[in-house]
């Protein structure tokens, strides 16, 4: 697949794309492209809606409040990107947001809340989630657009997960101490990653995890780490080990 051009502008767009295709933007689109980015008539953007691959775009039709973006050619074409559901207890606004960024720039393809015994924040805000989503897409490069599911609670979601996706979650008490042992012990197949909340998860949480047959706890090692660096930290060990990350035979 082509490299992603980090020189041009980068916009998501929730519309059809295809040849011969014009895009009338939103008021909204139309501002940053004009008053944010400072873009003319002729100027050239790279778009994307996460199902139709990315375009070169030209700006045309050009008024105080709108404008119309023009599809010149198809840069690169949609990839299915990678297979990992990361799942968190929430944080607080500004350390949440940063979490969610991070997730999708280490190759999350659904990002879900789970709320724990010890979880801190009481809600989240799940426009403000899907808007660093995109604008983590936009800035790094990301063709598909993660899925944001709605929250559910800890015991709700191992009653309703499918066994054929494993869970790796992240535990101090972890018997074995090398995490990348763990993995490469681990059969090829879907996962999930799931961090818990400060404070880590209870120990009845704790039992509930263990004693499913299609979890695999692992220790992120000496250090206590708040959750949105731990969660930096699980995803690269899983990606190195199991993930797009490891070199294909």
């Amino acid at each position: 697949m082509p490299i992603h051009d980090f020189n041009a502008e980068r916009l998501h767009i929730d519309s059809p794309l295809a040849e011969g295709v014009d895009v009338a933007c939103s008021d909204d689109k139309a501002h940053y492209l004009l008053n944010v980015l400072r873009l003319k008539a002729g100027d050239r953007i790279l778009i994307f809606n996460g199902r139709d691959g990315e375009w070169r775009a030209r700006l045309a039709d050009v008024a105080k409040r709108r404008c119309t973006l023009i599809l010149e050619e198809l840069v690169r074409p949609q990839d299915d990107g990678a297979d990992l559901v990361y799942l968190f207890a929430p944080l607080k606004r500004a350390r949440l947001d940063y979490m969610v960024q991070k997730a999708v720039e280490m190759g999350a393809s659904s990002l879900q809340p789970v709320f724990t015994r010890r979880t801190v924040a009481d809600r989240v805000n799940m426009e403000r989630m899907r808007a660093n989503v995109i604008e983590a897409a936009e800035q790094c490069g990301i063709l598909s657009i993660p899925e944001v599911r709605e929250p559910v609670g800890l015991a709700t979601l191992l009653e309703n997960w499918d066994p054929d996706r494993r869970i790796i979650f992240c535990d101090e008490a972890a018997e074995q101490a090398d995490p990348v042992a763990i993995l490469g012990g681990l059969e090829p197949g879907p996962v999930a990653v799931l961090i818990g909340p400060e404070g880590g998860f209870d120990p009845q949480e704790r039992q509930e995890l263990t004693d499913k047959a299609f979890t695999t706890a692992i220790p992120l090692g000496p250090r206590i780490m708040r959750a949105d660096t731990a969660a930096v930290a699980a995803l690269a060990l899983v990606n190195a080990v199991l993930g797009d990350w490891k070199p294909k035979d």
